[in-house]
Parts: structure tokens; C-alpha cells; sequence
């Protein structure tokens, strides 16, 4: 009986190894907001690492952290690494693509709580005095991402602090606008 029910575990074990397996490696998580500033004020935001804890929904988290900074001062080649909690991890995004007032290419490389390297891309739209920005995270997830996307919305966990950190922006352009 006990040989039959180790039987029926390993089988059932391997099955969800399989299932996982072949799920897809690639992710992509996307949210977009329209901001009440100009579009060289909100991209400037974005451009500049510098400006990062000012709006960044994980300088929250962890007031803590530390951050430094590389490169040139604001776009293609800057790059701010972090170190913070359990919550913010340790890792460095560089600014890869930089076009004014349109695009930000980051590349993602995060060392802590685990090791991946992810694409974050931002592109500005003027609407009037109004800026239309699109915030996308997109990268692959290991066997064992996509074993914990079965138990958890990671999709919607990113996109909340993407929301957040827009809510945030809004916060330094009302902030920055006011007499």
C-alpha cells in the first residue's frame, strides 16, 4: 500500500514538473498612465537615476536602501545599482536607449533575493500639456518563476507597484507645478 502511494506521489510530482516546464518562459507586464506635467518633465523623471527615489515605488519600501550611481549623469549609459531589504533586493539597472522625450531602454540585471536580468522599457506620449507614459518589464522566467506563478500573480503583483510608482509621479509633477 505505502509502495503504491509513493508510486502515485512520484508520478504526480513528475507530472507537475512536466506541467511547469512546459509553460512559457517569456513574461511581459505593461501599465500605462496619463500624467499631468509636460512630456520633458515626466521623461526627465524617468532619464535621470538620480530622480528615481523621488517617485520609485521601491524606495518605499525600503528608505534604507542604498543606492549608487555610475556613468554619465542622465541617459544611455547612466546606471544606479541598489541594496536594500528583503523587499528591494540587490541588484543595477542601466539606461541602454535613451531617445528625448520619447523612449528609455533599462536593462535589469538583479542579484538578490534571486539572480535575472529583464528589459524595462518607457515610452512618453504628448497629449496636450498632458503626458501618456507605458511602463513594460519583459524577460524570461526560470522553471522555478514559473512554478511560483502557479501560486502567485506575479503579473498583477509588478503591475500594482507599476501603478504605484505612477501614482508617485503624479505626486512629484503636482509637487513640482506648485507655487
Amino acid at each position: 500500500m505505502i509502495r503504491k502511494i509513493l508510486i502515485g506521489l512520484v508520478v504526480l510530482v513528475a507530472a507537475l514538473a512536466v506541467f511547469i516546464a512546459t509553460r512559457s518562459a517569456d513574461f511581459r507586464v505593461t501599465r500605462s498612465a496619463i500624467l499631468p506635467a509636460p512630456t520633458a518633465v515626466v521623461f526627465g523623471l524617468v532619464n535621470d537615476l538620480h530622480q528615481w527615489e523621488a517617485w520609485s515605488p521601491w524606495a518605499k519600501m525600503d528608505p534604507n536602501s542604498k543606492a549608487t550611481f555610475d556613468g554619465p549623469l542622465v541617459g544611455l549609459g547612466s546606471s544606479m545599482a541598489w541594496a536594500g531589504n528583503e523587499k528591494v533586493g540587490e541588484g543595477k539597472m542601466t539606461i541602454t536607449e535613451s531617445k528625448l522625450n520619447e523612449l528609455i531602454v533599462m536593462r535589469l540585471d538583479f542579484l538578490k533575493p534571486f539572480q535575472a536580468t529583464h528589459t524595462t522599457e518607457f515610452t512618453f506620449r504628448a497629449e496636450g500639456e498632458q503626458t501618456h507614459v507605458t511602463w513594460s518589464m519583459t524577460g524570461k522566467n526560470s522553471f522555478m518563476s514559473k512554478a511560483a506563478g502557479l501560486v502567485m500573480d506575479c503579473e498583477k503583483m509588478v503591475g500594482d507597484q507599476f501603478e504605484q510608482g505612477f501614482a508617485n509621479m503624479k505626486a512629484v509633477v503636482a509637487h513640482a507645478g506648485a507655487p
